[in-house]
């Protein structure tokens, strides 16, 4: 079969890695120049399977108005006329159930894992290295009232079997022995064993480069993707600024994108850019870096150790497609890098970037078919593309050549929204 994949991202060249081993014939097409240019760049680097959780739970209503008044707030708006972004606030807060709360974190959790065996045997297989480490991840808490809400997250980790322990203030120092030197700082946290950190945007390049000189797939970059042609109940070709592109299957993974592609086609993707924003620190002093990843869960910052560097990543600001860079949120994740691990790295030679992360209303990505008959969704990841692109794009390969995959597939597609 031939596969026409639009999106050069982590969760497209992943979906065009699964395929070709499949045997299928596979061609990616992106504006860029080149792969994971976009949200993949420069995201948090961590690969959190157990971590994945929904932004929309229990509390948050509540934690946003507190939020709105905040300086270092994890959350911001900016207020605009969009009633795209009404929409999406107005599904989101549908989702902040403990009910749904529950559905939407087992789903996650279901992708993630998934993913993890997925990722670990790609490593095996292809021999790539991406500044990885397989260390694990940590979950910070400054209050005692984390570690108690924490509990629910721990029950659904248990039915999943994903392994993690809950640490006293003493014993996170054990696993970042850097947190030795802000005594106080944190009454404890959730650490994960298993969860790994790595450079996302390595990854996707050196994954590209083995899937076009191992497996023959073609990339063909600088191309604008204008709008599908339908011919039917199918896709007849994908009109570029290059011509029309024809396959016999089309697998949209144009993450915030995604919708204005598929809207004509008569498909509403619940999907709106949250924007993130990251740090990229230059390691000045091994002893004081982290050496995995530590989330903290207070000001929702992840901080990831890379080589030699260190990758702060957080804030979520609903600002529509806006990508201009703002200072005052540079403020904030400088600041807990520097409050968590102050000695580690220097901070006023980080690169700074932003990006737009495809966030579903349940926090779930959207795998799978649609009502066109060979159009095929992988996109919605949020915050959790790097986490869950390569299990999501192997699921999406069984689906497609009709194999029986190896998770159930049950709400992960686009019909969950119309039922």
């Amino acid at each position: 079969m031939k596969v026409l994949i639009l999106g050069s991202g982590v969760v497209g060249v992943t979906s065009a890695y699964y395929l070709a081993r499949q045997g299928h014939e596979v061609t990616v097409v992106d504006r860029q120049p080149s792969p994971a240019l976009e949200t993949s760049y420069g995201n948090a680097g961590q690969v959190s399977f157990g971590f994945s959780s929904p932004w929309a739970a229990p509390g948050i209503p509540q934690k946003a108005i507190k939020w709105m008044f905040q300086e270092h707030a994890p959350l911001k708006i900016q207020p605009k006329m969009d009633p795209n972004m009404a929409r999406f606030m107005t599904q989101m807060l549908g989702n902040c159930s403990p009910e749904r709360y529950m559905v939407n974190k087992e789903r996650m959790v279901r992708v993630a894992e998934h993913s993890r065996a997925c990722i670990d045997a790609l490593r095996d297989e292809t021999g790539i290295r991406y500044e990885d480490r397989q260390r694990g991840l940590m979950q910070l808490f400054r209050h005692e009232s984390q570690v108690e809400a924490v509990a629910k997250d721990m029950r659904v980790l248990e039915q999943c079997g994903v392994r993690h322990k809950l640490l006293n203030a003493d014993e996170i120092e054990g696993v970042e022995p850097a947190l030795a030197r802000v005594p106080g700082k944190f009454v404890g946290g959730l650490h994960l064993p298993d969860d790994q950190t790595g450079d996302c945007y390595l990854f996707t390049n050196r994954l590209a480069d083995y899937c076009r000189e191992r497996l023959g797939v073609e990339f063909r970059f600088n191309v604008e993707i204008q709008r599908l042609k339908r011919s039917a109940g199918a896709i007849e070709s994908v009109v570029t600024s290059e011509g029309e592109l024809t396959a016999d299957a089309y697998v949209v993974c144009l993450g915030s994108y995604s919708p204005f592609l598929v809207k004509d086609m008569g498909i509403r993707l619940p999907i709106y850019p949250v924007k993130g924003y990251s740090l990229t620190v230059p390691v000045t002093d091994d002893g004081g870096a982290p050496q995995s990843t530590v989330m903290d869960e207070t000001f929702k910052v992840a901080i990831s150790r890379f080589d030699d560097r260190i990758r702060v990543g957080g804030t979520a600001e609903l600002a529509s497609f806006d990508l201009s860079l703002l200072e005052k949120r540079r403020a904030t994740i400088a600041m807990v890098v520097r409050d968590v691990f102050p000695e580690g790295g220097d901070v006023s030679r980080a690169e700074f970037w932003t990006g737009l992360r495809p966030m579903t209303p349940d926090s779930t990505p959207i795998i799978g078919a649609t009502r066109v008959d060979n159009l095929w969704l992988n996109t919605g990841h949020g915050t959790l593309g790097w986490t869950m692109s390569c299990g999501s794009a192997q699921l999406l390969a069984d689906l497609m050549t009709g194999r029986a995959p190896a998770i159930d597939p049950a709400g992960l597609d686009v019909s969950r929204y119309s039922a």
